[in-house]
């Protein structure tokens, strides 16, 4: 068998595990052009509809990392497979509320599934590949991540124009409910007899020493307080419309944070085995690939929300055509990705600022056609701009996975990914209360197409200080 072909175990685990990921991913970006049905249908207003985003976004940020911990400790395939139960169930009950508070509460159990399973799949890659092969599945995952971005406002708003604004927003999240059934049984009779024990085995050593394993144990007070932490950092950025007191949840938060480093510390010298070994955060590929990434996803996530609403509410297009732009960017990051991953290992950091590089290229492009808009240049150019800057995801999110994860142990494979998901959904939503907020407050001033051009130009000056972290990572590594 050559080295770069997977065994029959790891397509397995493979065929498992991507799509429920996308399953979850895919309900970031679906609602997108959902809202307005929903809207309609259960006569809400701007506050019901804001939950139904940051709900689900910040009960799936907060339990990123605990999860990723339980199931280094309790077995990933159990924590995986919980996720997908309760995701199914939270599904089921969003497509059947009856109001918008119900439908609040059922994204947040959607929440927190996602929140429970997405650890699990980058800990199964961690504990199951290696190597270029490792490349090669977080490239297939990156994929995933790519697509499921640009190819939830295309399902959402194809769903609403075949079955009508009740039908189709309802069916976005119903659709969910068998994927997840079979997902679950997939797990039972797939996965492997390693996934469903502690990876670990016994506890590891702290990092940088020669000292054995130690007993494993859960850190219930760091799993709590870092949740809190993470809870109230997000909060104002979800909540931003509640008035200035909410900003005083950001630096309880940050508060929060700094004594769970504490804690994790002196946990450690105590001789037992933390929720996240703080010296991860010396090891530069970990520590550079974390904030990049962090930075990357505060600019890029905010990009589709930003086309959905400029096409149905600004140029007054229907669901459907505004989730088609995203098309050629999906297919794009979905063909690159997988390529990346197989050379990720032999080329390093340099393949993501390629990629980085072409998602700035995408944007000025993007902004240009935008800004133009009113002397006649169509908005369908988008179709072509928006597809370097998915071509470029896909050489961004995976090669940046493999490379920010390659030095971590595999005891803390699912803690570790869990914190570079942090910090993902962290840029995500400081981005699209800062991006959007910018954008739609020049609707009224400049019009659409110059706030959405100007919005554009934000989302460059983000992606260009993830590539400056990048540079740094990159200069370093030469030292």
């Amino acid at each position: 068998m050559s080295p770069l072909t997977f065994s029959s175990q790891q397509r397995r685990v493979l065929s498992v595990i991507l799509v429920p990921a996308f399953m979850s991913l895919l309900s970031v970006s679906i609602v997108n052009v959902t809202l307005p049905a929903i809207e309609t249908s259960l006569e809400t207003g701007t506050s019901g509809l804001q939950w139904i985003v940051s709900g689900y976004a910040l009960v799936f940020g907060v339990l990123l990392v605990s999860a990723g911990r339980a199931g280094d400790v309790w077995g990933r395939g159990k924590l995986f497979v919980a996720g997908l139960i309760v995701f199914g169930l939270g599904s089921l009950a969003a497509g059947l509320a009856p109001t918008i508070l119900i439908l609040n509460l059922a994204r947040v159990l959607m929440g927190i599934g996602s929140g429970l399973l997405n650890p699990q799949v980058t800990g199964m890659i961690q504990q199951f590949f290696a190597g270029e092969l490792r490349g090669r599945a977080f490239g297939l995952f990156g994929g995933v991540v790519g697509v499921s971005v640009a190819v939830g406002p295309l399902l959402g708003g194809a769903l609403v124009a075949l079955l009508g604004n009740e039908g189709g927003w309802r069916w976005s999240f119903l659709v969910n409910v068998p994927i997840a059934v079979v997902a679950v049984l997939a797990a039972r009779w797939l996965l492997p007899d390693d996934a469903w024990r502690a990876a670990a085995g016994s506890g590891p050593a702290p990092l940088g020493t020669g000292a054995q394993r130690r007993k494993t144990d859960f850190d219930p007070i760091g799993m709590v307080l870092l949740a809190l932490g993470t809870l109230f950092v997000m909060l104002p950025f979800m909540e931003h419309s509640a008035g200035w007191w909410v900003w005083l949840s950001l630096v309880i938060g940050v508060a929060i944070v700094w004594g769970w480093t504490r804690w994790e510390r002196r946990y450690s010298e105590r001789g037992r085995s933390p929720m996240v070994d703080m010296k991860l955060f010396k090891t530069r590929s970990f520590s550079n690939g974390t904030l990049l990434i962090g930075l990357y996803f505060m600019g890029y996530t905010s990009i589709w929300l930003l086309v959905a609403q400029y096409l149905q509410n600004g140029l007054h297009h229907t669901a459907l055509a505004a989730g088609v732009i995203g098309l050629p960017a999906a297919l794009a990051g979905a063909v690159a990705a997988p390529i990346a991953g197989r050379y990720v290992t032999r080329v390093g950091r340099v393949m993501v600022m390629w990629g980085l590089t072409l998602v700035v290229a995408g944007l000025v492009l993007s902004a240009l056609v935008v800004a133009m808009h009113s002397h006649g240049v169509s908005e369908w150019w988008l179709l072509l701009t928006l597809g370097f800057a998915g071509l470029g995801q896909g050489l961004v999110v995976s090669p940046n996975q493999t490379l920010t994860l390659a030095e971590v142990p595999l005891a803390y494979a699912g803690s570790a990914g869990g914190v570079v998901q942090t910090g993902q959904r962290l840029g995500t939503a400081i981005g699209i209360a800062l991006i959007t907020s910018i954008t739609f407050s020049l609707v009224a001033v400049s019009g659409w197409d110059v706030a959405v051009a100007l919005g554009f130009g934000v989302v460059i000056v983000v992606v260009l200080a993830a590539m400056a972290v990048g540079a740094a990572d990159l200069g370093a590594g030469r030292r």
